[in-house]
């Protein structure tokens, strides 16, 4: 199997990423991996498409630590390869990176030439159309108003006045754009007054949420990962983890200073995971990470969802292994049909 990554920056990348975990699984696997910048790719005037990449060395790495040292030195195989010829392409770059680092074009880039790989037959994941249409929290508004909290979205402060008053006065305010917590405030009734300044803070950059504020947020949401539309599960264990926030503060994201704890997936969090399958497999979502509070989802997670290797730390099995497998898998249907294959089916086959 030949797999490219498309990735931020490979001199960003970290030990603990899941794109890292993933990388080193599929290279001990024996299949060719490379990693890919947005700005590295080229449609030349042949019609195919090409890039410059970064691949491991060797085969046999023994630690996470030792595999990226290799793709961030001097050793790394750095070659123009031909990316209409490999077989599956992830994602995995994080468009809100790319724009805080002043290269806004590349938040979209990786998604156009995506589609370009996707028309010369190479499985693109998750689809890159489908992500073009969530490039920002307002896709959580298209999936069943039962599994996700009320929601404003808004740039207007009387409408969010309003709707914290109906609210009981108690809401979360967050940047329509952005990922990692930032940017969160949670306004109480006593708080009112300052939601002029908290709504022109957020503003600067977009719109606002304006979100229900849900009791059991205090003690954290479960991050459950999805892979082909159904709940990751390996060797009996979920691939999953719980996250709590720091003293005060009401994020719960690790980049925001929250705890990580294991996970109990209840019955509730099952079916929020059953009510959002269908339009998972729908826009063709292969591997994705649900946040969610209690029996609500607060954030869908599709662009380079994070967190297998904490999964891992709780639950002692390698979730990357089944990932792996189920893109090798893709690879042989697309060898039966000789890569003419819808990208939106394949992607949850």
């Amino acid at each position: 199997m030949k797999l490219g990554f498309v990735i931020n920056n490979i001199k960003t990348e970290e030990v603990g990423y899941t794109t890292t975990r993933l990388a080193m699984t599929a290279t001990n696997r024996g299949h060719e991996v490379w990693y890919i910048a947005p700005g590295d790719f080229t449609y030349a005037s042949d019609d195919k498409l090409y890039s410059a990449a970064v691949g491991p060395s060797k085969e046999g790495y023994k630690t996470y630590k030792a595999f990226l040292t290799d793709v961030q030195g001097s050793k790394a195989r750095k070659e123009r390869i031909c990316a209409s010829d490999l077989d599956i392409i992830m994602l995995r770059n994080d468009p809100a990176g790319e724009e805080g680092s002043g290269g806004a074009w590349a938040s979209s880039a990786a998604i156009q030439f995506g589609r370009v790989a996707v028309s010369h037959g190479v499985v693109v994941l998750n689809d890159p159309s489908s992500l073009g249409r969530a490039m920002n929290k307002m896709y959580l508004q298209l999936f069943p108003e039962e599994v996700r909290p009320k929601t404003l979205i808004t740039r207007n402060k009387s409408e969010i006045r309003s709707f914290a008053k109906e609210m009981g006065g108690t809401i979360v305010l967050k940047p329509l754009q952005g990922s990692g917590g930032q940017g969160v405030f949670l306004l109480h009734k006593s708080d009112i007054s300052n939601l002029n300044q908290m709504v022109e803070a957020i503003s600067r950059d977009g719109y606002v949420i304006a979100q229900e504020y849900l009791p059991a947020a205090a003690e954290g949401d479960t991050r459950l990962f999805m892979m082909n539309g159904y709940p990751l599960r390996y060797k009996g264990k979920f691939a999953a983890f719980r996250r709590v926030n720091s003293g005060g503060d009401i994020r719960s994201n690790i980049h925001a200073g929250g705890a990580k704890l294991q996970a109990e997936i209840t019955d509730e969090m099952l079916h929020v995971a059953e009510v959002v399958r269908p339009k998972l497999v729908q826009d063709g979502m292969f591997l994705i990470g649900l946040d969610i509070v209690g029996d609500k989802l607060m954030e869908i997670n599709v662009f380079s969802p994070g967190g297998l290797g904490s999964a891992q730390y709780f639950e002692k099995v390698n979730f990357s292994i089944p990932v792996i497998e189920a893109l090798e898998r893709k690879v042989e249907y697309m060898k039966f049909y000789r890569r003419n294959f819808a990208n939106l089916e394949m992607a949850t086959l």
